[in-house]
């Protein structure tokens, strides 16, 4: 695509998502250095309104820029859990220890 048509114009957006957030979550639209960086780097960009993305260690803890962690998602468009599957729901929707109002957060694996 991108050697036929540039990257000018349609945009082309690189969207991350899951569906315990009702699919999307981050959004980036692609520009020519991301074409010319390699396939090892893929940037997801920043989320959506209305969500919140994390890069925790097994802590919970936020890692540095460049380092290997989890990412976690919140907000409003996360799901309740699984439908009969509290443990799985218990592991995966986790207390969000950066908001004080008692959310969750979802740990995408």
């Amino acid at each position: 695509w991108v050697e036929r048509h540039g990257t000018g114009s349609p945009e082309l957006v690189n969207m991350y998502g899951i569906t315990e957030t009702t699919v999307h979550v981050t959004h980036r639209v692609l520009t020519d250095e991301d074409f010319t960086r390699g396939a090892e780097v893929s940037p997801i960009g920043a989320p959506i309104p209305g969500l919140t993305t994390h890069v925790l260690d097994d802590r919970l803890r936020p890692v540095p820029p460049g380092r290997v962690g989890a990412v976690y998602v919140a907000g409003g468009q996360l799901s309740l859990g699984y439908l009969g599957r509290s443990g799985l729901t218990a592991a995966r929707f986790v207390a969000d220890p950066f908001a004080s109002d008692g959310s969750r957060m979802y740990h995408t694996g």
